[in-house]
């Protein structure tokens, strides 16, 4: 009898230890799932910085999407003058040039940020008046505005984006060997400065999204 006895208090502890155990595994299961809960859960039992740091995400996207569709009507209207220089065509640069002095003008700043607005402010007006110089002079002086007005347009773009894709190319040659840029819809070389003279002129220095 006592070794019976014995041996069923063996078994009782046994089973009260095996027991003990499931427990704590299961308490420890539960807490690690608390715990990455907890990442996503503030103290209130609402969601956390994750979903708000996506939703700002996304805010932050649409009013950048929203500027760049603020500058496309410019990117248009200098992407047909650029054309027009490329064919040697003065009369069809000039009424791009006219074109572009007026979505210059119709230029909506009050969307971005006041430092952002006094750059943009600076920077059409500049670009403003090359455009019409160009609508008025002869193909040599087109080309001399054209310089400066490019310049003024990557740096419009540096602020609002762009809607579309577009190819920032350099010739080394024009102006003396100083240099000038322009912007494309291609990569493909197509000399503004030169137009049939040295079309190929040049290279694509880098992507514009």
């Amino acid at each position: 009898m006592k070794k019976v006895r014995v041996s069923t208090g063996i078994l009782a502890m046994a089973v009260i230890a095996l027991g003990a155990t499931s427990c704590k595994d299961t308490k420890k299961e539960g807490s690690s799932a608390d715990g990455v809960q907890s990442e996503h859960m503030d103290d209130n039992g609402h969601m956390g910085d994750g979903m708000e740091d996506h939703s700002q995400m996304d805010q932050d996207n649409m009013n950048q999407g929203g500027m760049a569709m603020m500058s496309s009507e410019v990117v248009a209207d200098y992407l047909t003058l650029k054309n027009a220089l490329v064919s040697d065509d003065k009369d069809g640069a000039a009424t791009a040039g006219e074109k572009l002095e007026g979505s210059l003008k119709d230029f909506d700043t009050s969307k971005f940020s006041d430092e952002q607005r006094a750059e943009l402010t600076d920077i059409i007006e500049d670009a403003t008046e090359h455009a019409e110089h160009i609508a008025k002079s002869d193909i040599g002086h087109q080309r001399e505005h054209f310089d400066i007005l490019s310049k003024d347009v990557i740096d419009l773009l540096a602020i609002t984006g762009s809607e579309r894709t577009l190819y920032q190319a350099y010739c080394p040659m024009y102006n003396n060997n100083k240099g000038a840029q322009w912007l494309s819809a291609t990569e493909e070389i197509k000399n503004p400065y030169y137009g049939s003279k040295m079309m190929t002129c040049g290279s694509v220095q880098k992507q514009i999204n």
